[in-house]
């Protein structure tokens, strides 16, 4: 309990409300918007013309589709299989399982460039995996596919850490309910299960993409020729194009932000469309 009662007053752990939303605003301020300031301030430095120049140039084009559309992929994915590891790891016992629940930690503590040289060994032509798949005419490292599998490799623990708590709390009865009622396993699943689990679903799925939009360390190993947008800023940066480097990065956040918030928006709905439907 942050607060309790002495007599009338009230004892509270943390300082008063003004101390505690100042220090929370500097911190804010500090560490994000005076960062996201710069990046628009140093843009600032480009004329209309120019800025659009940059932006719009095939490169930056192919990039905006390469990035926005492997995350997008690689978020879809993780969604339906992280539901699927987030179902096994609450509904079931087996030996292992705390193994396998850590390993679901592992891109988390495992650096970017690791994962990134580990993906490119296994995938190469002659890695384990590459090996295996080079027969059937499937190239994976130094190519588009590399990008989609680093990505999905990163985005993976968002998904299950959020679906994993909502899970846990939901009541078996519900589903016993159901069942007597005579709903099939399908019916349950969309009409019962789905519905409670969806708004952390959706906020998984935003957190996954938003990781791989931003995500560097891990593909550069793998990609190979096919470039991602944050990977063209920093061949800009490299280049000392600060303002190119940042009209790029400019680019990357407003259109993370409409569609993060986009996805907040629909969660939102989805939440209250539940909660009416459950009143």
């Amino acid at each position: 309990m942050a607060t309790r009662r002495l007599g009338a007053k009230k004892i509270r752990v943390l300082p008063g409300f003004r101390l505690t939303l100042g220090f929370t605003l500097f911190y804010l301020g500090l560490i994000v918007l005076i960062p996201l300031a710069a990046v628009f301030w140093k843009t600032s430095e480009l004329t209309w013309p120019e800025f659009w120049h940059v932006i719009t140039m095939p490169q930056a084009l192919a990039s905006y589709r390469l990035t926005f559309g492997a995350s997008f992929l690689a978020a879809l994915v993780n969604a339906v299989f992280g539901l699927i590891v987030a179902w096994v790891l609450v509904r079931y016992n087996f030996f292992g399982k705390k193994i396998v629940d850590a390993l679901v930690d592992l891109p988390f503590a495992l650096p970017t460039a690791v994962a990134g040289i580990t993906l490119a060994i296994l995938y190469s032509h002659n890695g384990w995996i590459g090996q295996l798949l080079e027969p059937l005419g499937i190239k994976v490292a130094n190519t588009r596919i590399g990008v989609f599998v680093a990505l999905t490799f990163i985005g993976l623990p968002f998904i299950v850490r959020t679906v994993q708590p909502v899970l846990e709390d939901l009541d078996p009865e519900l589903e016993e309910a159901a069942a007597s009622l005579g709903a099939n396993r399908w019916q349950i699943f969309w009409r019962v299960i789905f519905p409670m689990i969806s708004p952390a679903l959706l906020t998984g799925f935003a957190l996954a993409f938003a990781r791989a939009l931003g995500e560097y360390g891990s593909v550069i190993f793998i990609a190979g020729n096919a470039k991602i947008t944050p990977m063209l800023i920093m061949d800009e940066l490299d280049q000392f194009n600060y303002a190119k480097g940042t009209a790029l990065a400019v680019v990357m956040l407003v259109v993370s932000f409409v569609l993060l918030l986009t996805i907040n928006v629909l969660q939102w709905w989805t939440n209250r469309y539940n909660t009416t439907s459950l009143a």
